[in-house]
């Protein structure tokens, strides 16, 4: 299903499984770019800057590589009261831009998805620790728990509720609440390796919900850690649901970034980069506007595609899939639509979309 024109195809299965409340959206830095906020290597640089401060050699090779968090880690023990210090820079850092285009409406279609509308409960998790959700939580008057790290749910049928599985960042410096924000290297190791908490959710958590990814990079950090997590679980004879992932890829480069994502045993949802990932928030806000009108969305795409000839669906804009997924809906509201009941002329038959 293409939600919009040029987006990623999302596969019927995941939305299924969405409608039946068994997906749980798994949220990065990428979903706060609309807010001016940076990636976890954008992060790293503006720390480095706020502090005054120069990358040493270590340091330099650490985040060339990748290994953004080593570099955390290698610059919070080489400064005096180094943890304390880089941690205060994130209230400045991590400061969204509100008034910027769209700044909210990313946080607020997958707090939107994240809601079944079978029992009523949201269910989403980020790593990030910025306000925005808190933003429109308080904005919008919503009642939705919060779990902070290390103090998580049990990730089962009777969970409720936003997990910030990294910590949430106060909005006045605290140094005893910034020490439990997962930021170092020692902090990912003490929280999937040693102390495993974080592990041990991922793990409960992945054998109980289909997880989709979104705001992460292929080589993204974060992403490393917990599929490691999941990788021992392998090893002990463990099983997880399926996972999909929201990625993007440069121009002919869409099958080799599939396989990446393959094989890190993950199913890519693919747009071409563009306009700061343009397709992924416009394919969320339009799913979300969807979801939200239950089969009212669903009608809705009868009304807009169904009396277009099928000949001109493409691959960029692929409204046959549209409204072939809309058809599906098993309350047949949309299929009576489609078939003419509330059209002041009668639709195109089915059989004229299904031959194109």
């Amino acid at each position: 299903m293409q939600f919009v024109r040029n987006g990623p195809e999302v596969p019927d299965r995941l939305l299924q499984t969405h409608e039946d409340g068994k997906v749980v959206f798994f949220c990065g830095a990428g979903i706060s770019y609309p807010a001016k906020l940076p990636g976890f290597g954008g992060l790293v640089n503006k720390i480095y800057e706020f502090l005054g401060e120069m990358p040493n050699d270590i340091e330099k090779t650490a985040i060339k590589a990748g290994q953004f968090d080593t570099a955390i880690g290698l610059l919070e023990a080489r400064i005096v009261g180094g943890r304390n210090e880089v941690r205060r820079t994130l209230i400045d850092v991590l400061n969204p831009d509100l008034e910027s285009k769209n700044a909210l409406e990313t946080h607020a279609s997958l707090l939107t998805l994240a809601h079944c509308h079978k029992n009523g409960y949201t269910r989403l998790i980020t790593t990030n620790f910025d306000h925005i959700f808190e933003e429109i939580i308080e904005k919008e008057s919503m009642s939705i728990e919060r779990y902070q790290a290390p103090l998580l749910p049990v990730p089962k049928n009777r969970w409720n509720g936003i997990v910030y599985l990294h910590g949430l960042l106060l909005r006045e410096i605290n140094d005893r609440a910034n020490n439990h924000l997962i930021l170092s290297s020692g902090d990912f190791g003490l929280a999937y390796l040693n102390e495993r908490w974080a592990a041990r959710f991922i793990s409960e958590l992945f054998r109980n919900y289909t997880i989709c990814f979104v705001g992460y990079s292929i080589n993204d950090p974060i992403l490393r850690y917990m599929m490691d997590a999941l990788a021992a679980d392998r090893l002990l004879g463990e099983s997880t649901l399926e996972m999909f992932a929201f990625g993007s890829y440069s121009k002919g480069k869409k099958e080799e970034a599939a396989k990446e994502w393959k094989a890190k045993n993950v199913t890519p949802i693919l747009y071409q980069q563009h306009n700061n990932h343009l397709y992924l928030h416009k394919t969320l806000r339009a799913w979300a506007k969807t979801y939200r009108d239950g089969v009212n969305g669903k009608e809705r795409i009868i009304v807009e595609h169904a009396i277009t000839r099928p000949q001109t669906s493409t691959l960029e804009d692929n409204f046959v899939g549209r409204v072939l997924w809309a058809l599906s809906d098993p309350s047949g509201l949309p299929a009576r639509r489609f078939a003419g009941d509330k059209f002041s002329d009668p639709a195109p038959s089915l059989s004229g979309i299904l031959c194109n």
